[in-house]
């Protein structure tokens, strides 16, 4: 099993200029994100993870090379970062598609390891991970539910459903399904729709599988959030990062 972690795009939504950081660089408890994210996936038993990077992509290189990850890390290059994280998607259609289990991860996620734990060791294989507690509105991304199954996935959905989570970012996804979804996300960017999030061209997979092909995990119980915008930066040092239990900076809370 790879890691295929997203990095590419530029955070305006946190304020981010064209001389800052790309998110996944952000630090917390003294690790950047990318840091947690290598130690993580390497204490899961996960030996490699693709980056596909784009904005500031040289500062995201440099930080591997500090680091010195004990998994094996390389980079795809996403010349059109500017777009939508689908361009994201369809540029790593060439490691989507090498008949493996693949981990898709947003980059931009500060998470306990017990929740990548419980993706890597689930028995779904093409799994989901469910938030119960979800912040109200159109912002975050919808995980909705009926009669035990996914019917929907969207910000706004469009299905009936008895009720949802918000989705973490985080997909496990079997060899099958990885390639079909790299294939639907060159089609998106193909057919003029570059500028669209990669949640669509899952959705579509979604929609159109049969049923009982996608199973998710509930991981309401553990601490994380998506960095989007300033106020996410403070609820992650001072709400979640508290309450790591197996924080790889730290060895603890």
């Amino acid at each position: 099993m790879k890691a295929v972690i997203l990095a590419a795009g530029r955070g305006r939504r946190l304020g981010s200029g064209d001389d800052s950081a790309p998110k996944i660089l952000l630090k917390f408890g003294g690790g950047s994100l990318l840091e947690r994210h290598l130690a993580i996936l390497h204490a899961c038993g996960v030996a490699e993870a693709v980056i596909v990077v784009g904005f500031a992509a040289d500062r995201i290189r440099e930080e591997v090379a500090r680091i010195e990850p004990a998994i094996r890390v390389s980079f795809i290059e996403n010349p059109r970062f500017a777009e939508g994280s689908v361009v994201s998607l369809a540029v790593a259609e060439p490691v989507m598609t090498r008949g493996e289990p693949v981990l898709l991860m947003d980059g931009d996620v500060l998470y306990d390891r017990r929740l990548m734990e419980r993706l890597v060791r689930t028995g779904i294989d093409n799994c989901l991970l469910l938030d119960r507690t979800i912040e109200p509105g159109d912002e975050p991304v919808k995980l909705c539910i009926r009669d035990g199954r996914i019917v929907d996935f969207h910000k706004v959905p469009k299905n009936a459903h008895d009720w949802h989570g918000e989705s973490v970012g985080f997909f496990r996804l079997s060899p099958a399904i990885a390639e079909a979804l790299a294939g639907r996300a060159r089609d998106y960017v193909e057919s003029g729709r570059g500028a669209m999030e990669y949640e669509e061209p899952l959705r579509d997979l979604i929609l159109a599988s049969p049923p009982g092909t996608f199973g998710y995990e509930d991981v309401s119980d553990l601490p994380w959030t998506e960095i989007d915008f300033p106020e996410d930066v403070v609820k992650a040092e001072t709400e979640v990062r508290p309450a790591l239990r197996d924080d790889p900076m730290t060895g603890g809370a």
